[in-house]
């Protein structure tokens, strides 16, 4: 319990940090939602001021920020410059998406860079372990945005395969077949979050095995004749667990990053799409929304992380 108390003091005390940061570093970018207002002739600069002083942007900064932190308390982000809609609405409406996305490419990523990388190192200096290593070399240097280009190229134009964008056909569908559908358009965008994501973790656990591979403990279970089925399920399992944990939970950054880039790419409406025409359209209160919420996931993700290591290693000092 006490261990809980003191992640969710990090937790509080990291989302003010990055409150800060982010409406500064927002503010401080040039240009304003007004600037194309300012540069029409036919909009007058009385109006200009009325339009500040219905958002609250004829304030000082300090004074803004308050407000907003008031606001973000009731769990109220403001009103979208652009739509006049609720960001907590237009944020919810778009998040499950999202989650859904980087959900599927952790768990796909997990699994499958943890069978590779282990098969990598048990095959190490055969022709399984070269192969697994190009195919993580590629995934590491590979940028997500390239890679989205040619599967939408190949898959979508070339061979039909795939929707080139959108998350449904424009048939309606209910039930099943609507998931079905859901899941169709979404298979590329999510295959390029687990390519791009497996490189690092494949790399990093091949090492990690390769190093209890030599230790003594390894050499003495082998020298008892233990089988590999147990030698995997009880030797080289359970020492990989708790640091493939941690890299996974300060992965979760990237994935929700890179889900800006594909959501664009693949005109997905989620939240990474939303931040991105907000950024665009300088829409303060739905970045500054988008931003809290993605930064709120990321440090529940990595306490998750940390809470699940000490189920895994009992011997981690729990303050």
């Amino acid at each position: 319990m006490r261990e809980l108390l003191k992640k969710l003091f990090y937790i509080v005390f990291m989302l003010f940090l990055i409150s800060v940061i982010s409406f500064l570093a927002i503010h401080s970018a040039p240009n304003s939602f007004f600037a194309a207002g300012e540069l029409n002739p036919n909009m007058t600069q009385e109006a200009i001021e009325q339009l500040k002083a219905v958002y609250g942007l004829d304030k000082s900064l300090f004074g803004q920020y308050i407000d907003w932190v008031k606001n973000m308390l009731s769990l109220n982000f403001g009103v979208s410059f652009v739509s006049g809609q609720d960001v907590s609405a237009e944020i919810l409406k778009r998040l499950p998406i999202t989650l859904i996305m980087n959900i599927s490419a952790l768990i796909a990523v997990f699994a499958l860079s943890l069978y590779l990388g282990i098969k990598s190192a048990l095959s190490y200096e055969k022709k399984a372990d070269y192969i697994i290593r190009q195919i993580s070399l590629v995934s590491f240097s590979m940028p997500s945005f390239y890679l989205a280009l040619l599967l939408i190229i190949f898959f979508s134009v070339n061979m039909n395969l795939f929707p080139i964008a959108g998350l449904h056909s424009i048939e309606e569908k209910s039930g099943f077949a609507y998931y079905l559908d859901m899941a169709w358009h979404l298979a590329l965008p999510v295959s390029v979050m687990i390519f791009v994501g497996l490189g690092s973790m494949i790399i990093y656990i091949r090492s990690l095995t390769l190093e209890i591979l030599k230790s003594d403990y390894y050499y003495f279970a082998l020298s008892r004749g233990i089988d590999k089925k147990n030698l995997l399920r009880y030797y080289i399992l359970p020492n990989l667990f708790p640091p493939v944990v941690t890299l996974l939970g300060l992965s979760l950054p990237g994935l929700i990053g890179g889900s800006v880039i594909l959501e664009s790419i693949f005109g997905i409406e989620g939240m990474g799409q939303l931040f991105f025409m907000s950024a665009l359209s300088r829409d303060y209160p739905i970045i500054m929304g988008t931003l809290m919420i993605t930064a709120f996931l990321t440090l529940l993700g990595n306490m998750i992380a940390d809470l699940i290591l000490l189920r895994l290693n009992p011997y981690m000092k729990r303050g």
